[in-house]
């Protein structure tokens, strides 16, 4: 599989940390801003990749890229997605897909009329540890109550206090705790359990009017999931799925899912795996198994609880009184 990298941030070179450690993919471009020519220059040879790119239309010329990967700020990932997928390539986009539902549905049907893939970058879904999990989900018995928590302190937040808005806490790039932290709680909550029947999101605002925290509630028959995401403070990360003849724990964050254990009528039992694993490496695995079968509903089963997802986070926005510069875009 022969990848072309966009964009130069910190989730690239995490992405470009796990391609190192996968034999059937081959970063063969990279594409960055003209200002960050320099900082492609580095990564490009640090990582072998044959060709940089300053110039977005130039990439998707490139005859020998099979697969374009979307490392960029959330407001981008709907224009630069659709035009690879209109130059006939398939598509990685890092989370969250879209700023909306609307860009999403347009997406997916791009993608089916071309016959191509696409995929989101989530990486708790093909965690492992997290199918070991829910394989055992039936054996919890009736499910009565799932928490998660995933917070940790950003690394921006100091800046947003000063009146300095980077994309993560801005609402023209699509930014907020929802759409970047508790995304991984939903995706989990979602990716088990499907479609919520109803969804209430309870959030911290900041002086612009995007969550700097928030506790979303995601109501199913039976149970409710509390899904809390802070960008503003930090805590222990976790999530507990809870039976009637027991519970499973992730023990770590639920972007990774490192680690899990469960109690199932009083027998216990678990999977890890080493925390310093880098957790984009199993996605990717799967992706490119998925691209080399030619497995095209494998991907649309992911692009189904991609919607859901969407949906949810949506709903859930709008409910806080939320809304993106894209939504106007959209309508």
């Amino acid at each position: 599989m022969k990848l072309a990298l966009v964009g130069a941030g910190k989730i690239v070179l995490s992405c470009l940390d796990a391609l190192s450690q996968l034999d059937d993919i081959t970063p063969v471009a990279l594409c960055v801003r003209p200002q960050s020519q320099a900082k492609g220059e580095a990564l490009q040879q640090r990582y072998g990749i044959q060709r940089l790119y300053t110039d977005y239309a130039q990439l998707l010329a490139d005859d020998e890229v099979e697969v374009i990967y979307l490392g960029l700020p959330n407001h981008l990932h709907f224009d630069y997605a659709q035009a690879a997928l209109q130059a006939g390539r398939h598509v990685i986009c890092e989370k969250p897909f879209t700023s909306n539902l609307a860009q999403l549905q347009r997406l997916v049907a791009l993608a089916k009329a071309r016959q191509c893939f696409l995929f989101e970058a989530i990486t708790n879904l093909h965690s492992p540890q997290l199918i070991a999990l829910q394989q055992r989900l039936p054996q919890l018995g009736p499910i009565r109550l799932v928490q998660c928590n995933y917070s940790q302190y950003s690394s921006r937040y100091d800046d947003y206090l000063q009146g300095q808005v980077h994309a993560a806490f801005d609402p023209a790039s699509s930014g907020g705790a929802l759409y970047d932290i508790n995304l991984y709680n939903v995706y989990l909550v979602c990716g088990l359990f499907g479609k919520p029947h109803r969804v209430h999101y309870h959030c911290q605002r900041g002086h612009n009017g995007i969550d700097t925290s928030g506790v979303l509630l995601l109501e199913y028959a039976g149970f409710t999931a509390v899904c809390c995401g802070a960008k503003d403070s930090a805590s222990p990360s976790h999530a507990t799925i809870q039976g009637e003849k027991g519970y499973g724990r992730i023990n770590d964050a639920p972007n990774s899912c490192h680690a899990v254990e469960w109690q199932i009528a009083g027998e216990t039992g678990g999977l890890a795996e080493s925390a310093d694993l880098n957790h984009m490496v199993h996605e990717f695995r799967d992706f490119a198994d998925c691209l080399g079968r030619g497995d095209l509903p494998r991907c649309h089963a992911w692009l189904e609880t991609a919607l859901i997802v969407a949906e949810v986070l949506e709903q859930a926005r709008h409910s806080a009184g939320i809304r993106f510069a894209a939504d106007q875009a959209s309508a």
